[in-house]
Protein backbone atom coordinates (compact mmCIF):
# COMPACT_ATOMS: atom_id res chain seq x y z
CA UNK A 1 0.00 0.00 0.00
CA UNK A 2 1.21 3.52 -0.87
CA UNK A 3 1.77 6.01 1.93
CA UNK A 4 -0.61 9.09 2.01
CA UNK A 5 0.84 12.48 1.18
CA UNK A 6 1.79 14.70 4.09
CA UNK A 7 -0.73 17.35 5.11
CA UNK A 8 1.70 20.23 4.60
CA UNK A 9 2.24 19.13 1.01
CA UNK A 10 -1.51 19.27 0.32
CA UNK A 11 -1.76 22.72 1.85
CA UNK A 12 1.16 23.93 -0.27
CA UNK A 13 -0.43 22.57 -3.43
CA UNK A 14 -3.73 24.30 -2.61
CA UNK A 15 -1.98 27.63 -2.03
CA UNK A 16 -0.10 27.33 -5.33
CA UNK A 17 -3.31 26.54 -7.17
CA UNK A 18 -5.11 29.54 -5.66
CA UNK A 19 -2.19 31.81 -6.52
CA UNK A 20 -2.15 30.65 -10.15
CA UNK A 21 -5.93 31.13 -10.40
CA UNK A 22 -5.72 34.64 -8.95
CA UNK A 23 -2.87 35.55 -11.33
CA UNK A 24 -4.93 34.27 -14.26
CA UNK A 25 -7.94 36.38 -13.25
CA UNK A 26 -5.78 39.51 -12.88
CA UNK A 27 -4.22 38.91 -16.32
CA UNK A 28 -7.65 38.53 -17.91
CA UNK A 29 -8.93 41.70 -16.21
CA UNK A 30 -5.94 43.77 -17.35
CA UNK A 31 -6.24 42.43 -20.90
CA UNK A 32 -9.96 43.25 -21.20
CA UNK A 33 -10.14 46.58 -19.33
CA UNK A 34 -8.56 49.95 -19.92
CA UNK A 35 -8.03 52.72 -17.37
CA UNK A 36 -9.51 56.05 -18.43
CA UNK A 37 -10.09 59.36 -16.68
CA UNK A 38 -13.50 60.95 -16.56
CA UNK A 39 -14.60 64.26 -15.06
CA UNK A 40 -17.99 64.41 -13.40
CA UNK A 41 -19.31 67.90 -12.73
CA UNK A 42 -20.08 68.39 -9.07
CA UNK A 43 -22.82 70.38 -7.46
CA UNK A 44 -22.33 74.14 -7.47
CA UNK A 45 -21.83 75.48 -3.96
CA UNK A 46 -20.44 78.47 -2.14
CA UNK A 47 -20.15 81.78 -3.97
CA UNK A 48 -20.79 80.18 -7.36
CA UNK A 49 -24.28 79.23 -6.18
CA UNK A 50 -25.25 82.86 -5.64
CA UNK A 51 -23.12 84.56 -8.29
CA UNK A 52 -23.95 83.46 -11.87
CA UNK A 53 -20.84 85.26 -13.16
CA UNK A 54 -18.39 83.62 -10.76
CA UNK A 55 -16.78 81.40 -13.45
CA UNK A 56 -16.45 84.36 -15.83
CA UNK A 57 -14.74 86.46 -13.18
CA UNK A 58 -12.28 83.68 -12.34
CA UNK A 59 -11.53 83.07 -16.04
CA UNK A 60 -10.83 86.76 -16.64
CA UNK A 61 -8.53 86.93 -13.65
CA UNK A 62 -6.69 83.84 -14.87
CA UNK A 63 -6.17 85.65 -18.20
CA UNK A 64 -4.64 88.64 -16.45
CA UNK A 65 -7.72 90.88 -16.63
CA UNK A 66 -8.86 92.84 -13.59
CA UNK A 67 -12.41 91.61 -12.93
CA UNK A 68 -14.63 92.99 -10.18
CA UNK A 69 -18.07 92.01 -8.89
CA UNK A 70 -20.72 94.64 -8.25
CA UNK A 71 -24.08 93.92 -6.61
CA UNK A 72 -25.45 97.17 -8.06
CA UNK A 73 -24.47 99.66 -10.74
CA UNK A 74 -21.90 101.74 -8.81
CA UNK A 75 -21.01 104.38 -11.40
CA UNK A 76 -18.38 105.96 -9.19
CA UNK A 77 -16.32 102.77 -9.41
CA UNK A 78 -15.68 103.08 -13.15
CA UNK A 79 -16.77 106.60 -14.11
CA UNK A 80 -13.13 107.70 -14.36
CA UNK A 81 -12.05 104.67 -16.44
CA UNK A 82 -13.12 105.25 -20.08
CA UNK A 83 -11.42 102.02 -21.24
CA UNK A 84 -13.27 99.73 -18.85
CA UNK A 85 -15.98 97.20 -19.71
CA UNK A 86 -19.24 96.93 -17.77
CA UNK A 87 -21.45 93.86 -18.15
CA UNK A 88 -24.87 94.42 -16.58
CA UNK A 89 -26.34 91.02 -15.82
CA UNK A 90 -29.03 92.50 -13.57
CA UNK A 91 -32.39 93.56 -15.08
CA UNK A 92 -32.24 96.98 -16.70
CA UNK A 93 -35.59 97.96 -15.23
CA UNK A 94 -33.86 98.55 -11.90
CA UNK A 95 -31.69 101.36 -13.27
CA UNK A 96 -32.66 104.91 -12.38
CA UNK A 97 -32.95 107.59 -15.05
CA UNK A 98 -29.98 109.53 -13.78
CA UNK A 99 -27.88 106.34 -13.75
CA UNK A 100 -28.85 105.63 -17.36
CA UNK A 101 -27.81 109.14 -18.39
CA UNK A 102 -24.47 108.92 -16.59
CA UNK A 103 -23.91 105.43 -18.02
CA UNK A 104 -24.35 106.64 -21.60
CA UNK A 105 -22.07 109.61 -20.95
CA UNK A 106 -19.42 107.18 -19.76
CA UNK A 107 -19.87 105.11 -22.95
CA UNK A 108 -19.41 108.24 -25.06
CA UNK A 109 -15.97 108.72 -23.49
CA UNK A 110 -14.87 105.26 -24.64
CA UNK A 111 -16.49 102.74 -22.32
CA UNK A 112 -17.90 99.41 -23.43
CA UNK A 113 -21.33 98.43 -22.09
CA UNK A 114 -22.90 94.96 -22.42
CA UNK A 115 -26.61 94.56 -21.59
CA UNK A 116 -29.50 92.21 -22.40
CA UNK A 117 -33.14 92.74 -23.28
CA UNK A 118 -35.97 91.77 -20.89
CA UNK A 119 -37.06 88.15 -20.82
CA UNK A 120 -40.72 88.82 -20.21
CA UNK A 121 -43.27 87.67 -22.78
CA UNK A 122 -45.83 90.22 -21.68
CA UNK A 123 -46.04 93.42 -23.78
CA UNK A 124 -47.43 95.19 -20.73
CA UNK A 125 -44.02 95.24 -19.07
CA UNK A 126 -42.20 98.50 -19.72
CA UNK A 127 -39.25 98.31 -22.09
CA UNK A 128 -36.17 99.78 -20.36
CA UNK A 129 -35.66 103.43 -21.40
CA UNK A 130 -32.00 102.70 -22.01
CA UNK A 131 -32.87 100.41 -24.93
CA UNK A 132 -35.30 102.96 -26.36
CA UNK A 133 -32.60 105.63 -26.28
CA UNK A 134 -30.37 103.29 -28.26
CA UNK A 135 -33.12 102.76 -30.84
CA UNK A 136 -33.99 99.15 -29.95
CA UNK A 137 -37.46 97.61 -29.79
CA UNK A 138 -37.65 94.14 -28.18
CA UNK A 139 -40.00 91.64 -29.79
CA UNK A 140 -41.40 89.89 -26.73
CA UNK A 141 -42.99 87.07 -28.72
CA UNK A 142 -39.88 86.12 -30.78
CA UNK A 143 -37.55 83.56 -29.16
CA UNK A 144 -35.97 81.73 -32.08
CA UNK A 145 -32.57 80.13 -31.59
CA UNK A 146 -29.50 81.30 -33.53
CA UNK A 147 -27.03 78.83 -35.05
CA UNK A 148 -23.38 79.08 -33.96
CA UNK A 149 -20.72 77.30 -36.04
CA UNK A 150 -17.06 77.12 -34.95
CA UNK A 151 -14.29 75.17 -36.70
CA UNK A 152 -13.59 71.91 -34.95
CA UNK A 153 -16.71 72.16 -32.76
CA UNK A 154 -20.15 70.67 -33.06
CA UNK A 155 -22.97 72.94 -34.11
CA UNK A 156 -24.52 75.01 -31.34
CA UNK A 157 -27.64 77.07 -30.94
CA UNK A 158 -27.67 80.18 -28.78
CA UNK A 159 -30.12 82.75 -27.39
CA UNK A 160 -33.02 80.29 -27.31
CA UNK A 161 -34.53 81.73 -24.13
CA UNK A 162 -34.12 85.41 -24.92
CA UNK A 163 -36.25 87.82 -26.90
CA UNK A 164 -35.13 89.10 -30.29
CA UNK A 165 -35.14 92.84 -31.03
CA UNK A 166 -35.12 95.20 -33.97
CA UNK A 167 -33.57 98.60 -34.67
CA UNK A 168 -35.64 101.71 -35.23
CA UNK A 169 -35.74 103.15 -38.74
CA UNK A 170 -33.84 106.29 -37.71
CA UNK A 171 -31.21 104.41 -35.69
CA UNK A 172 -27.63 104.37 -37.01
CA UNK A 173 -26.47 101.07 -38.51
CA UNK A 174 -24.83 98.70 -36.00
CA UNK A 175 -21.15 97.85 -36.10
CA UNK A 176 -22.01 94.13 -35.72
CA UNK A 177 -25.31 92.29 -35.96
CA UNK A 178 -26.21 88.64 -35.57
CA UNK A 179 -28.17 87.61 -37.58
CA UNK A 180 -27.46 90.31 -40.14
CA UNK A 181 -31.13 90.76 -40.95
CA UNK A 182 -33.53 91.54 -38.14
CA UNK A 183 -34.85 90.63 -35.75
CA UNK A 184 -31.44 90.39 -34.10
CA UNK A 185 -30.10 88.37 -31.19
CA UNK A 186 -26.91 90.42 -30.85
CA UNK A 187 -25.89 93.89 -32.03
CA UNK A 188 -22.96 96.19 -31.29
CA UNK A 189 -23.88 99.85 -31.47
CA UNK A 190 -21.45 102.71 -31.61
CA UNK A 191 -22.04 105.51 -29.09
CA UNK A 192 -19.44 108.28 -29.19
CA UNK A 193 -15.99 106.80 -28.60
CA UNK A 194 -17.43 103.69 -26.99
CA UNK A 195 -19.85 100.93 -27.88
CA UNK A 196 -22.88 99.15 -26.48
CA UNK A 197 -23.48 95.42 -26.96
CA UNK A 198 -27.10 94.24 -26.68
CA UNK A 199 -27.81 90.49 -26.53
CA UNK A 200 -30.96 88.46 -26.22
CA UNK A 201 -29.81 86.65 -23.04
CA UNK A 202 -26.79 85.85 -20.93
CA UNK A 203 -27.35 82.10 -20.61
CA UNK A 204 -24.11 81.28 -22.41
CA UNK A 205 -21.94 83.11 -19.87
CA UNK A 206 -23.33 81.53 -16.70
CA UNK A 207 -21.19 79.26 -14.58
CA UNK A 208 -22.12 75.87 -16.08
CA UNK A 209 -22.40 76.96 -19.72
CA UNK A 210 -19.01 78.69 -19.73
CA UNK A 211 -17.23 75.31 -19.76
CA UNK A 212 -18.09 74.82 -23.45
CA UNK A 213 -15.70 76.19 -26.05
CA UNK A 214 -18.39 77.88 -28.23
CA UNK A 215 -19.61 79.82 -25.22
CA UNK A 216 -16.08 80.89 -24.37
CA UNK A 217 -15.64 82.20 -27.91
CA UNK A 218 -18.94 84.06 -27.69
CA UNK A 219 -17.94 85.72 -24.41
CA UNK A 220 -14.59 86.69 -25.89
CA UNK A 221 -16.43 88.37 -28.77
CA UNK A 222 -18.68 90.26 -26.34
CA UNK A 223 -15.69 91.64 -24.42
CA UNK A 224 -13.54 92.31 -27.51
CA UNK A 225 -13.69 96.16 -27.79
CA UNK A 226 -11.83 96.96 -24.56
CA UNK A 227 -10.43 93.53 -23.76
CA UNK A 228 -7.01 93.95 -22.16
CA UNK A 229 -7.27 97.75 -22.13
CA UNK A 230 -9.04 98.14 -18.82
CA UNK A 231 -10.81 96.34 -16.00
CA UNK A 232 -14.09 94.46 -16.37
CA UNK A 233 -16.96 95.15 -13.98
CA UNK A 234 -19.59 92.42 -13.68
CA UNK A 235 -22.85 93.81 -12.33
CA UNK A 236 -25.17 91.10 -11.09
CA UNK A 237 -27.95 90.80 -8.56
CA UNK A 238 -26.84 87.50 -7.06
CA UNK A 239 -29.72 85.09 -7.22
CA UNK A 240 -32.08 87.79 -8.45
CA UNK A 241 -34.10 87.69 -5.25
CA UNK A 242 -34.62 90.34 -2.63
CA UNK A 243 -33.53 89.77 0.95
CA UNK A 244 -37.04 88.88 2.03
CA UNK A 245 -37.36 86.45 -0.88
CA UNK A 246 -34.00 84.88 -0.01
CA UNK A 247 -35.11 84.54 3.61
CA UNK A 248 -38.36 82.88 2.55
CA UNK A 249 -36.65 80.56 0.03
CA UNK A 250 -33.55 79.50 1.99
CA UNK A 251 -33.98 80.66 5.55
CA UNK A 252 -37.18 78.79 6.47
CA UNK A 253 -35.35 75.86 8.20
CA UNK A 254 -34.18 78.38 10.80
CA UNK A 255 -37.09 80.82 10.67
CA UNK A 256 -39.81 78.20 11.17
CA UNK A 257 -38.53 76.85 14.52
CA UNK A 258 -37.92 80.40 15.74
CA UNK A 259 -41.48 81.39 14.81
CA UNK A 260 -42.84 78.34 16.65
CA UNK A 261 -40.80 79.21 19.74
CA UNK A 262 -42.01 82.80 19.58
CA UNK A 263 -45.63 81.67 19.27
CA UNK A 264 -45.21 79.31 22.24
CA UNK A 265 -43.65 82.07 24.34
CA UNK A 266 -46.45 84.50 23.45
CA UNK A 267 -49.06 81.88 24.30
CA UNK A 268 -47.33 81.26 27.61
CA UNK A 269 -47.05 84.93 28.51
CA UNK A 270 -50.41 86.10 27.14
CA UNK A 271 -53.04 87.39 29.56
CA UNK A 272 -55.88 85.00 30.25
CA UNK A 273 -59.35 86.52 30.07
CA UNK A 274 -61.27 84.92 32.94
CA UNK A 275 -60.53 81.80 35.00
CA UNK A 276 -60.34 78.32 33.64
CA UNK A 277 -63.61 76.88 34.96
CA UNK A 278 -63.97 73.11 35.27
CA UNK A 279 -66.62 71.42 33.23
CA UNK A 280 -69.95 71.39 34.98
CA UNK A 281 -71.07 68.06 36.38
CA UNK A 282 -73.94 66.26 34.78
CA UNK A 283 -77.25 66.38 36.65
CA UNK A 284 -78.07 63.23 38.62
CA UNK A 285 -81.69 62.10 39.10
CA UNK A 286 -81.17 59.39 41.78
CA UNK A 287 -83.51 60.05 44.76
CA UNK A 288 -81.39 57.96 47.08
CA UNK A 289 -78.35 60.17 46.39
CA UNK A 290 -80.36 63.28 47.21
CA UNK A 291 -81.66 61.76 50.49
CA UNK A 292 -78.14 60.66 51.44
CA UNK A 293 -76.73 64.06 50.66
CA UNK A 294 -79.46 65.72 52.77
CA UNK A 295 -78.70 63.36 55.69
CA UNK A 296 -74.96 64.05 55.51
CA UNK A 297 -75.65 67.77 55.52
CA UNK A 298 -77.90 67.54 58.61
CA UNK A 299 -75.43 65.28 60.39
CA UNK A 300 -72.56 67.71 59.64
CA UNK A 301 -74.47 70.63 61.11
CA UNK A 302 -75.48 68.82 64.39
CA UNK A 303 -79.08 67.84 63.56
CA UNK A 304 -78.67 64.40 65.16
CA UNK A 305 -82.06 64.44 67.03
CA UNK A 306 -83.90 65.25 63.82
CA UNK A 307 -82.32 62.33 61.97
CA UNK A 308 -82.96 59.94 64.90
CA UNK A 309 -86.58 60.99 65.06
CA UNK A 310 -87.03 60.27 61.33
CA UNK A 311 -85.63 56.73 61.73
CA UNK A 312 -87.72 56.11 64.90
CA UNK A 313 -90.93 57.28 63.19
CA UNK A 314 -90.18 54.94 60.29
CA UNK A 315 -89.89 52.01 62.77
CA UNK A 316 -93.05 52.97 64.66
CA UNK A 317 -95.01 53.34 61.39
CA UNK A 318 -94.14 49.78 60.41
CA UNK A 319 -94.91 48.59 63.93
CA UNK A 320 -98.43 50.05 63.71
CA UNK A 321 -98.97 48.22 60.45
CA UNK A 322 -97.49 44.89 61.48
CA UNK A 323 -98.43 44.72 65.23
CA UNK A 324 -101.13 47.28 66.09
CA UNK A 325 -101.61 45.73 69.56
CA UNK A 326 -98.01 46.33 70.62
CA UNK A 327 -98.08 49.82 69.13
CA UNK A 328 -101.17 50.73 71.19
CA UNK A 329 -99.46 49.95 74.47
CA UNK A 330 -97.48 52.49 76.50
CA UNK A 331 -94.55 52.53 78.89
CA UNK A 332 -92.82 49.32 79.94
CA UNK A 333 -95.61 47.21 78.49
CA UNK A 334 -94.85 48.47 75.01
CA UNK A 335 -91.13 47.93 75.54
CA UNK A 336 -91.77 44.33 76.63
CA UNK A 337 -94.06 43.70 73.64
CA UNK A 338 -91.57 45.20 71.12
CA UNK A 339 -88.66 43.30 72.68
CA UNK A 340 -90.56 40.05 72.44
CA UNK A 341 -91.53 40.76 68.81
CA UNK A 342 -88.01 41.68 67.53
CA UNK A 343 -86.12 39.31 69.82
CA UNK A 344 -83.97 41.90 71.62
CA UNK A 345 -83.50 42.76 75.28
CA UNK A 346 -85.85 45.46 76.62
CA UNK A 347 -82.85 47.63 77.64
CA UNK A 348 -81.57 47.65 74.04
CA UNK A 349 -85.02 48.61 72.74
CA UNK A 350 -85.27 51.41 75.33
CA UNK A 351 -81.83 52.83 74.33
CA UNK A 352 -82.78 52.70 70.62
CA UNK A 353 -86.05 54.59 71.15
CA UNK A 354 -84.48 57.23 73.39
CA UNK A 355 -83.31 60.42 71.56
CA UNK A 356 -79.46 60.73 71.84
CA UNK A 357 -77.61 63.90 72.75
CA UNK A 358 -76.68 66.19 69.80
CA UNK A 359 -72.96 65.67 70.41
CA UNK A 360 -73.22 61.92 71.07
CA UNK A 361 -72.30 60.69 67.58
CA UNK A 362 -71.51 57.11 68.70
CA UNK A 363 -74.82 56.79 70.56
CA UNK A 364 -76.64 58.09 67.49
CA UNK A 365 -75.01 55.56 65.20
CA UNK A 366 -75.78 52.70 67.62
CA UNK A 367 -79.43 53.77 68.02
CA UNK A 368 -79.99 54.08 64.27
CA UNK A 369 -78.36 50.71 63.63
CA UNK A 370 -80.64 49.07 66.26
CA UNK A 371 -83.79 50.80 64.91
CA UNK A 372 -83.04 49.56 61.38
CA UNK A 373 -82.44 46.05 62.75
CA UNK A 374 -85.75 46.17 64.69
CA UNK A 375 -87.61 47.47 61.62
CA UNK A 376 -86.24 44.69 59.45
CA UNK A 377 -87.41 42.05 62.02
CA UNK A 378 -91.04 43.18 62.03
Amino acid sequence: MSRPLPRWLLVLAALLGMTLLLALLVAVFLATHEQVEDSVPGRISGEARLNPLYALRQALRADGIQAHDLQALELDRFAGQPTATVLVHAPLGRLRRQDERRLLEWVERGGHLVVRVPRSRSPLDAVPPLLRQLGLEPELANRECVDLHLPGQSNHVEFCRGNRFTLAADAPPPRLAWPREGPHAFVRLGHGKGSVDVVADFDSINNRELREVPHQALVRQLLAPNYGRGPVYLVHSGSGLSRLQLLAARGWPLALPLCLLLAAWLWRRAQRFGPWLPAGGQERRSLLEHVRASGELLYRYGQVPLLHEAVRESFLARLRRRDPAAASLAGDARLQAIAARVGLPPETVRDALRTPEPRDRHGFVASVRTLIQMRNRL
